[in-house]
C-alpha cells in the first residue's frame, strides 16, 4: 500500500510539472485577472493560444448585493500588441469552442478575439434565473467589464463587432459606453421601435428581391394554405416526430410557418428557383417549407426565449401581414403573436419600452463615431436597420453599407467595390 501511495505522490507531481511548463506567462496574465475563473485551454488552427473561461458579472448592474454568475468568454491571442476584436455575440457562443474559429475582422486585421456569450444563453445563465434582469443595460454593463479586465492584458486598439442581435448588441454598446472601442462594426443589425415595428411588412411586399420573386414566393404561400387538408395531418405528424409542442393549436402553427416563410426565405437569400412547383405533389412543397422555416421556431421548451424576453422589453421585433393569405388562414389577425407564441404565460405580463430605441437614435443623429454599418439590400431586417433613415453625410467617421443583393449574411469581404476599399481604409486609420 505504502509503494502504491508513493507512485500516486511521483504521478501527481509529474503531471504537475508538465501542466506547469504547459502554462504560458500569458495564461498565467489571464488567470491572475480580478473575477476570471475555470480557465481552460482549446485548440485553434488560427490562433497562437486560445482559452474560454468564465467571468464573474453583477446580475443586476453595478449591485453586487443583487448576486452574481459566470459569463462565459473566449480571449485568443495572436499578438499582444495586435488590434484585439470584442464579439458582442447576441446568442450562445458555443461555436467558439470550435478549433476553425475566426471571424472576418480577426482575419482582416490579424487580432486577437474576445468572444462574449450573452447572458441568460448556454453556460452564461444567472442562478436563479430572475428575468427582470434581463436588460440590454445589464448586458452592456457584462461587455464594459469583459472590455476593462482583458484589456489589462492586450495593448493594441479595440474593436467592437456582432452579427444580428450582436450587430444590435455592437451599436448598444458603442451608444451606452462609447470610449471604450476605437472602432465598431455592425452587421445586419436591426434597431427596431416597437414590439411589432411595421416596416418589415411593407418591405417583404414591396422591397424584397424582386417583383417576380415576391410573387412567387406569395403564390407558394398561398398553395399550402390552400392544401391544408392534406398539409396540417402531415404537419402535425412531422412535429409529433420531432416532439414539437406549441402554446397554439397546430391549426395556427402551420399558418405562422407559412407566414414566416416570407421573411425567412428572403434573409437567408433562398433562391425562388429552390421553390418546387405549385402543380406538384405535396411532399417536396411541404419538405421546402418546413426546410426554409421549420416549426421548432414555434416550439417550446423555446431555446430562445432569452431573445424572446427582450424582443417583448427592449429590442422589438417584425409583425405578419395578411395580405394575400387570409382567405385560406385560421389566423385572422397576428396582433400580439409574439407574447402569445413564444413566451411563457408567466413572462407574458413583460411590456415594451421605448427607452433603449430612443436613446440609440439621438446618440447616432447627434454623435459621429468611428463606426461602420453593414447591411444586406433583400434582407427583411434592414426595412428597420439605420440605413433608412441616418444620414452620415456631414459625418466624418461614421458610414453606412448596403450590399448589392445581400442577405443577412453581408459582411465586408463580399462588399462591391468602391465600398469595400472605403470600409478598409476607414479602419486602417482607426487602429493604427
Amino acid at each position: 500500500m505504502k509503494r502504491i501511495l508513493i507512485f500516486i505522490h511521483l504521478l501527481l507531481a509529474t503531471i504537475l510539472v508538465v501542466a506547469q511548463q504547459d502554462t504560458t506567462a500569458f495564461m498565467r496574465q489571464l488567470i491572475a485577472l480580478n473575477g476570471i475563473s475555470d480557465v481552460q485551454i482549446l485548440q485553434s488552427r488560427s490562433f497562437k493560444e486560445k482559452y474560454v473561461m468564465k467571468i464573474r458579472q453583477n446580475v443586476d448592474g453595478d449591485n453586487s448585493e443583487k448576486g452574481t454568475f459566470g459569463q462565459r468568454i473566449f480571449v485568443c491571442l495572436r499578438d499582444v500588441n495586435a488590434p484585439t476584436v470584442i464579439v458582442t455575440e447576441g446568442y450562445s457562443a458555443n461555436y467558439g469552442l470550435s478549433p476553425a474559429y475566426d471571424i472576418e475582422l480577426g482575419r482582416l486585421f490579424n487580432a486577437n478575439i474576445v468572444l462574449c456569450e450573452y447572458r441568460y444563453f448556454d453556460q452564461s445563465v444567472p442562478d436563479p434565473c430572475n428575468w427582470d434582469y434581463m436588460t440590454v443595460g445589464n448586458s452592456l454593463r457584462d461587455l464594459h467589464n469583459v472590455r476593462i479586465t482583458i484589456g489589462q492584458l492586450f495593448k493594441g486598439k479595440w474593436i467592437s463587432t456582432g452579427t444580428s442581435k450582436g450587430g444590435q448588441t455592437t451599436m448598444f454598446y458603442r451608444a451606452y459606453y462609447p470610449d471604450d472601442v476605437d472602432a465598431s462594426v455592425s452587421y445586419v443589425a436591426p434597431l427596431n421601435r416597437s414590439v411589432e415595428d411595421g416596416r418589415h411588412e411593407v418591405f417583404l411586399a414591396k422591397k424584397a428581391g424582386t417583383a417576380e420573386e415576391r410573387a412567387i414566393v406569395l403564390k407558394a404561400q398561398q398553395e399550402m394554405l390552400k392544401r391544408r387538408a392534406t398539409m396540417v395531418p402531415r404537419f402535425q405528424e412531422y412535429c409529433e416526430k420531432y416532439g414539437y409542442h406549441f402554446y397554439l393549436p397546430i391549426d395556427e402553427i402551420f399558418d405562422y410557418m407559412v407566414l414566416e416563410y416570407a421573411f425567412a426565405h428572403f434573409q437567408y437569400g433562398t433562391q425562388a428557383s429552390a421553390i418546387p412547383s405549385v402543380t406538384g405533389p405535396d411532399e417536396p412543397l411541404f419538405n421546402h417549407f418546413v426546410s426554409v422555416s421549420g416549426p421548432d421556431y414555434f416550439a417550446y421548451p423555446n431555446r430562445y426565449l432569452p431573445f424572446d424576453v427582450q424582443a417583448i422589453r427592449e429590442l422589438g421585433y417584425y409583425g405578419y401581414s395578411l395580405k394575400g393569405l387570409k382567405k385560406w388562414t385560421k389566423v385572422k389577425s397576428t396582433k400580439g403573436y409574439l407574447k402569445k407564441i413564444m413566451l411563457t404565460p408567466e413572462l407574458r405580463h413583460y411590456e415594451f419600452d421605448p427607452t433603449l430605441y430612443k436613446h440609440t437614435v439621438k446618440f447616432l443623429k447627434k454623435e459621429d463615431p468611428t463606426m461602420i454599418f453593414i447591411y444586406g439590400e433583400a434582407d427583411p431586417w434592414s426595412a428597420s436597420g439605420v440605413c433608412t433613415w441616418l444620414n452620415c453625410k456631414k459625418k466624418q467617421n461614421m458610414r453606412v453599407y448596403v450590399q448589392p443583393g445581400g442577405n443577412h449574411g453581408a459582411n465586408i469581404t463580399n462588399m462591391p467595390e468602391p465600398d469595400k476599399s472605403d470600409i478598409m481604409s476607414r479602419l486602417n486609420k482607426w487602429l493604427q
